[in-house]
């Protein structure tokens, strides 16, 4: 970078980086840092810049301003040296439909200028069974799933050994099972110390396959840090369950703490994570064993835990279920951007 040293710590950094399209301005000023090593999640909701920030990370789109390093090199000055440390998989795979999968690899293989022809067939072999479709690879890909063609696109980025693995929306259209095995294919390359940027508008998939995220909306890094870090910065929740709802409200009341009933109904994506959490660990309106939850924010230096179940009890209110629970990702998300994530496939 001209404004610093590019630092060999960080597998991406970025400076200002901005991208204009007219008088449209699609990213704004980001800094981003992304750790060697970590699988990052760069979150946001559609249209809020990630796609133009990646394409601009791989030389792809050029930035009105701002610096980039990938892998401890400038870009785009370093292309040619940093490319071919690097896979990515942008706006979806595309193949030759009429050709099998380990076909549309071998093609793609011949296109990289540094791959030998002499050890082609195993490169193709060894990236078909690193994905799983060692069974599919003499398949016509236009008989392969979404998944499947997801997973071959990945296979393309890994014909060679990457630093950093670069995936735009990776889990977008799957069904359950092609998200598991695209994640779990995410989680061992990690395990095998390549670093992984994803780009995703999923919430549940972030927090399922990342270690660190980024928060864009409108063309604005808004937060950035491990998913603990984000965390942490909201507010913890006290959620009681018990079937005396007025009276604990009351109790409540009485040290501090403004309640409301949470209502277990909802659907999972109308409910926070937390939510969720506690109406699954002790159960729904309806059920005789626990009638109502109650929610309330807990400020730090709040009653302590213990305080407010003995309280409770003393005023005869039956607890059966309490805890304390910090704030969910959804909760930090929809403060920091105003909007609505999708949290569920």
């Amino acid at each position: 970078m001209t404004s610093a040293t590019p630092s060999v710590e960080l597998a991406i950094e970025t400076r200002g980086l901005t991208k204009r399209f007219g008088h449209q301005t699609a990213v704004d000023g980001i800094d981003l840092a992304v750790p060697r090593g970590a699988v990052f999640g760069f979150l946001g909701p559609n249209g809020s810049g990630k796609t133009t920030s990646i394409r601009m990370l791989l030389g792809l789109a050029t930035a009105t301003s701002g610096d980039i390093a990938v892998l401890g090199q400038e870009m785009p000055g370093r292309l040619r040296e940093v490319l071919p440390r690097v896979g990515a998989l942008v706006e979806g795979p595309a193949f030759y439909p009429f050709l099998s999968g380990a076909a549309n690899l071998r093609r793609l293989d011949t296109a990289d200028p540094g791959a030998s022809s002499a050890t082609r067939a195993a490169r193709v072999n060894r990236a078909l069974e690193r994905v799983g479709l060692t069974h599919a690879a003499s398949k016509k890909v236009r008989a392969y799933s979404l998944g499947m063609k997801q997973r071959l696109g990945i296979a393309n980025a890994l014909l060679v050994p990457r630093e950093l693995l670069v995936l735009d929306e990776p889990t977008n259209g799957l069904d359950p099972q092609g998200t598991r095995e695209v994640r779990s294919l995410v989680r061992s390359l990690a395990a095998e110390g390549t670093t992984v940027f994803v780009s995703s508008h999923l919430l549940a998939e972030v927090e399922q396959m990342c270690t660190h995220a980024a928060v864009m909306s409108a063309g604005s890094l808004v937060a950035q840090g491990t998913l603990d870090d984000l965390r942490r910065v909201g507010q913890a929740h006290v959620r009681v369950r018990t079937p005396d709802v007025a009276d604990a409200r009351r109790v409540l009341a009485g040290l501090g703490l403004v309640a409301d009933r949470v209502d277990a109904n909802r659907t999972a994506a109308d409910r926070s994570a937390a939510d969720r959490t506690a109406t699954d660990r002790f159960g729904a309106p309806g059920d005789p064993n626990a009638d109502g939850l109650l929610s309330a924010p807990l400020a730090d230096g709040a009653v302590a835990a213990e305080t407010i179940v003995a309280a409770l009890v003393a005023d005869g209110v039956r607890v059966r279920g309490f805890s304390v629970v910090g704030a969910s990702l959804e909760e930090r998300f929809v403060a920091l951007t105003g909007e609505g994530f999708d949290v569920v496939q």
